[in-house]
């Protein structure tokens, strides 16, 4: 059984597990499945908005398809969320792209 699978498999017992969902969404972007990536991720945002290594990598994948504006307020999100949750290193990181990208 390939990864998509078992972590499908996995998901059927526990749809909402963040963990599985982000998971889903770096196996989908190394596919090159995008937009099903995309989704995983937005999921995980929808169900925990607190999951912050999320945001990077929606983010990073909206600059990769070329939506920079849509980019732009997952970032802001993102470090909205880091810095409720005192997670300044995920917060330094959410803003050094967000940085190389508006400035």
């Amino acid at each position: 059984m390939d990864r998509v699978s078992k972590l499908k498999s996995l998901l059927q017992d526990s749809p909402k597990d963040c963990f599985l969902l982000h998971a889903l969404g770096l196996e989908h972007q190394k596919l090159g499945a995008l937009d099903t990536a995309q989704s995983y991720f937005e999921q995980v945002i929808e169900v925990d908005p607190t999951y912050v290594g999320t945001y990077y990598q929606l983010a990073k994948l909206l600059e990769l398809v070329g939506d920079t504006t849509k980019a732009v307020v997952i970032y802001e999100k993102g470090m909205e969320e880091a810095k409720k949750a005192n997670d300044m290193h995920a917060y330094g990181e959410l803003r050094s792209a967000w940085e190389e990208l508006t400035f």
